[in-house]
């Protein structure tokens, strides 16, 4: 935890106190805070600064001198449109895409995900997930984060909207058209499941707006390929 985010309502006049589990566990068990230590802290969606620990213990941890004075590190440009993966690896995948300044997370369904995918509790944690990612990354602002579960429509209603004066990949082992280095402008990427895109999906994705662009021969786990891409475009 780099940064103990703090709802608006929890801060007045300065103060502020937490009280969940998780939280209280870390700062006294791995940071090691005491009483008259600094901590950084940031409002969610708001800045972010410092604040002094006033009292802590297993039940409330009570924060004074609350002082929020910084911007949060600025997001990347993209909007990243991901095929729901197996359950374990969706709260990595959402936690790193966070931690790297994601502006906008898409999950879509498509031929190669499980339909039994989309009932996982681990759907219902997406903000506690976020959460995390944001407390790595030192960041307050939570991207936006949508599902959907038909490809198709999405492919052909919502996704000829988001492209519309950005550039858009689809990350396609097989395609002749290199990943772009340092991109950095506003951009769209999808990537497809573990076994990727079928031909049917990458043919329907480049025919709304999406450019098939290639890391390489060697087929990444998705959680790799997001990593790697993203350092690729915005490095």
């Amino acid at each position: 935890m780099n940064l103990l985010l703090l709802d608006p309502a929890q801060i007045q006049n300065q103060r502020a106190s937490i009280t969940d589990a998780r939280r209280l566990a870390h700062i006294r068990e791995h940071l090691k805070l005491n009483p008259g230590d600094l901590i950084k802290v940031g409002q969610k969606n708001g800045l972010k600064g410092t604040a002094r620990i006033e009292s802590i213990t297993e039940q409330q941890l009570v924060l004074d001198s609350v002082l929020l004075d910084q911007a949060p590190p600025a997001k990347l440009p993209l909007t990243l449109i991901v095929a729901l993966p197996r359950p374990k690896v969706l709260r990595r995948l959402i936690m790193d895409a966070v931690t790297l300044g994601v502006e906008q997370l898409i999950l879509i369904h498509s031929y190669r995900v499980e339909k039994s995918y989309w009932q996982t509790p681990f759907l219902q944690q997406l903000d506690s997930y976020i959460e995390l990612g944001l407390e790595q990354a030192g960041d307050t602002i939570w991207p936006q984060v949508q599902c959907f579960k038909r490809f198709r429509p999405f492919v052909e209603d919502i996704l000829p909207g988001l492209i519309e004066n950005k550039l858009a990949f689809v990350a396609h082992p097989y395609a002749a058209q290199p990943m772009p280095v340092a991109l950095n402008q506003p951009c769209i990427l999808a990537i497809g499941p573990e076994g990727g895109f079928i031909p049917f999906e990458i043919n329907l994705l480049q025919h709304n707006g999406c450019q098939p662009a290639s890391l390489g021969q060697r087929i990444l786990r998705t959680e790799t390929a997001v990593s790697s891409i993203i350092g690729r475009m915005f490095g």
